[in-house]
């Protein structure tokens, strides 16, 4: 029987979970031996390898997180830690290997691929969506039901204090999250990396908004933005004249109950990527758009820039006046 093996690379996120699940039962419906890979590459290159049964996924499925842990390696981008990862696969006969996380996850594997012949199939998951070449990565709908259940409940206490509040999304470089959410919840601002910003420009329309009644504002803002978000909060004190606060909400986003949206996608996702791998297809990410699956190189995927989708952008200034 061919082996088969699956890890966790770079940050968690809800999804993660319901793939392994699926991972040990596709699997072995396909007639292959699934092994866990434990704490990512790092665990690749320790020879944390295990064969995974029934009884290893058993009540995972709504768990946030992953049950087989994940991390960051740096010893993976050093060739002799790669030869070290080889060997621990040789020993257990792993022939494939499934890989969810990033971009960076993805380039690692292609070197490791090339050098040594290794077949994987990578599938995208990262809360911050943004790897080229994907329109929906795993974790980010199961982000966004906790963003806005985060806002829904601060709106509350906006409305009843007439305060503003500056919410800080998680997304590194990528302002999808917040974007996003921004448009679900009915905010008055949305700052992100993509789009160029003058808190000025704001002033004169958020002055006349409460003039004319408005007793609170819900500001949210991505972390990659060039300007913190108590500076963002000042400006509303100092020039629009209203009380702000501020609320970061971290890491809560990557955790959590998984969305049934993430459980299905995480179904699709481990069954494409298996499916490629007995179909020869041996070194590509599996990507989600306009509604289907298709197989990329990485060349298409981790080493091209990922932009906005244009229409979301044009909601944005819209909402704005921008």
């Amino acid at each position: 029987m061919k082996k088969i093996a699956i890890l966790c690379s770079g940050g968690d996120v809800s999804g993660m979970n319901p793939a392994l699940k699926h991972f040990v039962e596709y699997s072995i419906q396909k007639g292959l031996t699934p092994y866990f890979i434990y704490k990512g590459f790092e665990g690749l290159i320790d020879n944390k390898i295990k064969e995974a049964s029934y009884c290893d996924v058993a009540g995972i499925i709504n768990k946030g997180g992953t049950k087989i842990g994940s991390s960051r390696s740096q010893r993976f981008m050093q060739q002799e830690y790669r030869k070290q990862a080889k060997a621990n696969l040789e020993k257990h006969g792993i022939t494939m290997l499934v890989v969810l996380g990033g971009d960076g996850s993805f380039r690692g594997m292609e070197v490791f691929y090339k050098e040594h012949g290794v077949a994987f199939c990578g599938i995208p998951s990262t809360i911050d969506n943004d790897i080229a070449g994907t329109s929906y990565c795993l974790g980010v709908d199961t982000a966004l039901n906790i963003i806005r259940n985060a806002l829904d409940a601060i709106r509350d206490t906006a409305s009843s204090f007439s305060r503003a509040f500056v919410i800080e999304t998680m997304g590194r470089e990528c302002g999808y999250l917040a974007l996003v959410s921004a448009l679900t919840s009915g905010a008055e601002l949305c700052l992100i990396p993509e789009v160029p910003y003058d808190l000025k420009s704001y002033e004169k329309n958020f002055k006349e908004q409460m003039k004319n009644g408005r007793n609170y504002f819900i500001a949210i803002v991505s972390e990659g933005i060039a300007q913190e978000s108590k500076e963002i909060a000042a400006w509303f004190e100092k020039s629009v004249g209203m009380e702000a606060r501020v609320t970061v909400l971290g890491h809560i986003q990557r955790g959590g109950n998984p969305t049934v949206y993430d459980r299905l996608m995480a179904y699709k996702f481990v069954s494409h990527a298996i499916d490629g791998l007995l179909q020869d297809k041996d070194d590509a990410v599996i990507c989600f758009n306009d509604g289907g699956f298709s197989y990329k190189s990485i060349n298409k995927v981790a080493f091209e820039k990922y932009e906005l989708d244009y229409e979301l952008l044009n909601y944005l200034k819209d909402m704005q006046n921008v």
